[in-house]
């Protein structure tokens, strides 16, 4: 007599929760069938508002204790990498524990993207037991769902690509500008709007965000050419510096040009700027 796995009784019950905690809010849930299982189950499109709406997920889900760590819970990578990192339809991994009756959640293609910027290849999707998915937290999840989905189109695509290079979140309504040197070191200048100061992010300091303005770029010839940089420091020095530097970096003229330019571009978004 054929027999059901008692691993595939806890992986359809993980299944069959999830669906219907998404469907009550009318998402629509579409399983994979097993024999074309490639690391996903399931296909999520989310509604808004009773519409269904164009922002689609794939999502592997696993059932059981033997998911559980330290910090949660974890799911394995294996073969899975490149289509989680480098896919259409970013991934999301879900566990379902029998012993809480809890589902919890991580962005697979997010962790995957962000470790491979920082030069790593992680095995695991590692699912915080902060991060649970109930009828108190799916809003929630939806909006951040939504939000990376939408990372994927027009200008938010570069911004997601250069965030996830750099570590950082942009929002739509910041003004990013990208920049490679001649010897392929990328640079990011980073404004928020209403903020008296920009960030320098630079690949060869790690990405470490720089706060900078306009009196903090020291660059030879601005004074000559009543250039409005540089009013941070004292004239004599404004006048006869022979580098570039700017918040204790030091430049090269080219990448102290294109700064210059940055900050030209983005005078409108410091005005009124509250400082302290």
């Amino acid at each position: 007599m054929t027999t059901v796995p008692s691993g595939r009784r806890m992986e359809q019950a993980a299944v069959n929760a999830l669906r219907t905690l998404l469907q009550s809010q009318d998402h629509v849930v579409e399983e994979i069938s097993g024999q074309n299982d490639y690391g996903e189950d399931l296909f999520v499109t989310f509604a808004n508002a009773g519409r269904v709406t164009n922002d689609v997920i794939k999502m592997q889900v696993k059932g059981g204790t033997s998911w559980r760590r330290s910090y949660g819970y974890a799911v394995p990578v294996r073969q899975h990498y490149e289509t989680w990192a480098n896919g259409n339809v970013p991934v999301f991994c879900v566990v379902f524990d029998p012993d809480t009756a809890q589902l919890y959640w991580a962005n697979a293609t997010e962790q995957l993207r962000s470790g491979r910027h920082k030069g790593s290849r992680p095995r695991t999707i590692r699912l915080p037991a902060t991060s649970v998915l109930d009828t108190t937290t799916v809003a929630s999840f939806v909006d951040r769902a939504r939000a990376y989905v939408g990372g994927y189109r027009g200008r938010n695509a570069v911004l997601s690509h250069l965030g996830e290079m750099a570590g950082v979140a942009f929002d739509p309504a910041d003004h990013v500008l990208h920049w490679v040197n001649e010897f392929d070191e990328q640079l990011i200048f980073w404004q928020r709007r209403g903020e008296p100061y920009a960030t320098l992010l630079h690949s060869d300091l790690d990405w470490n965000p720089i706060r900078i303005t306009p009196g903090g770029l020291l660059m030879p010839g601005a004074w000559s050419q009543g250039l409005d940089f540089g009013g941070d420091f004292p004239e004599e020095l404004r006048r006869l510096t022979p580098v570039s530097v700017i918040s204790g970096v030091i430049l090269n003229m080219p990448e102290a040009l294109w700064l210059a330019s940055c900050f030209s571009a983005t005078e409108w978004a410091r005005r009124d700027a509250k400082v302290g």
